[in-house]
């Protein structure tokens, strides 16, 4: 598992993806027009509220879109390859050498009937034809190490439920990397989790992936899980990207009111105790019937009637910091005037 010389440059680009759900209701446009890169050996966190297209986005690029789901445009290139031109058969062969996912819910991926060692072995022989039986298991047990699981013959031998929850989800990562992928998409892993086995987990991925170089999307409604292990972050909301930028921008910058309203509603350590939460207040759109202008503008306070009625262009604030809010065009614009005018 060393770090390829080539691996430099861009692992991941997604271009003006768009996906929906063709239902007996109309079309749910789940994902509407995103774009970001990613570089090998870099995490992106993707957050967002439930039902703003996270773990559609991440399905999209697995190839694992169920129907009515489907991809109707844009464009998704991952270690150079076209994603989305694949056929079924080329998407089998993809997925796990090229990329990987690690599930929520261990439980409902883990198959309740099968060993723990036999689930590893035919995971990794799935994907390589040559591989002996003998070395496949020496391979899972290679894995089971990584992620640092003892008592490796034994556990080889158990059944998921034999395992506690975070053992299972450590069973899952070291799964996601059996083939050593390039890309693993790790959607909402840790939520299940305890916060003292969720901060095993986090700093279990964050070796793994600077001993192999590969790439990181990491799904998740958790700031404080961005915080710990993204590089950069992509805030989402009611299909749109509202907001691209490192974790510093993010945190210490934020542009977006989605992007503040999420900060704000999150718990802060520093907080006194007289200080309360301030929830994002307002129900999401309804997907079916997306409004016109900026999806957040229902629930904006800063709202202006520009927001309601066309959505807004992305602002470049510097850097890889950008955001898709009217109130920054309208800061541009004063900027510039006040340059006119000196």
């Amino acid at each position: 598992m060393n770090k390829e010389k080539t691996n430099t440059g861009k692992l991941l680009e997604v271009k003006d993806l768009r996906v929906s759900f063709f239902t007996p209701a109309g079309e749910v446009k789940a994902v509407g027009g995103i774009s970001y890169d990613l570089n090998y050996g870099e995490v992106m966190g993707i957050v967002g509220e439930s039902g703003s297209g996270k773990s559609v986005e991440a399905y999209s690029i697995m190839g694992l879109l169920q129907s009515p789901g489907k991809v109707i445009g844009g464009s998704i290139t991952c270690d150079g390859e076209d994603v989305i031109s694949k056929s079924k058969e080329e998407m089998s062969d993809f997925r796990g050498k090229k990329v990987s996912m690690i599930f929520q819910n261990p439980m409902t991926c883990l198959n309740p009937v099968y060993t723990i060692g036999n689930q590893l072995v035919e995971a990794l022989r799935a994907h390589n034809k040559t591989i002996s039986k003998a070395e496949a298991e020496k391979k899972a047990m290679e894995m089971l190490e990584l992620v640092g699981i003892n008592n490796i013959e034994k556990r080889m031998k158990q059944y998921p439920h034999e395992f506690s929850g975070g053992m299972r989800q450590r069973v899952m990562i070291a799964m996601g990397l059996i083939c050593s992928p390039k890309l693993l998409i790790a959607d909402e892993p840790t939520t299940a989790l305890d916060v003292t086995i969720q901060a095993q987990i986090l700093e279990l991925m964050k070796d793994i992936q600077r001993k192999t170089n590969m790439g990181i999307i990491f799904i998740t409604h958790n700031l404080g899980v961005v915080a710990e292990i993204c590089d950069k972050v992509s805030v989402m909301y009611a299909g749109k990207i509202v907001e691209q930028g490192t974790v510093e921008d993010i945190f210490y910058r934020p542009s977006h009111p989605y992007t503040h309203g999420l900060l704000s509603s999150m718990p802060r350590v520093d907080a006194e105790s007289y200080e309360r939460l301030v929830p994002i207040e307002g129900s999401p759109v309804d997907m079916l019937n997306p409004p016109d202008g900026c999806p957040f503008a229902p629930r904006c306070k800063q709202c202006m009637q520009v927001c309601l009625n066309k959505m807004p262009p992305y602002v470049e604030l510097g850097g890889d910091h950008r955001s898709a809010c009217w109130l920054r065009v309208k800061e541009q614009i004063d900027n510039k005037e006040e340059q006119t005018n000196e």
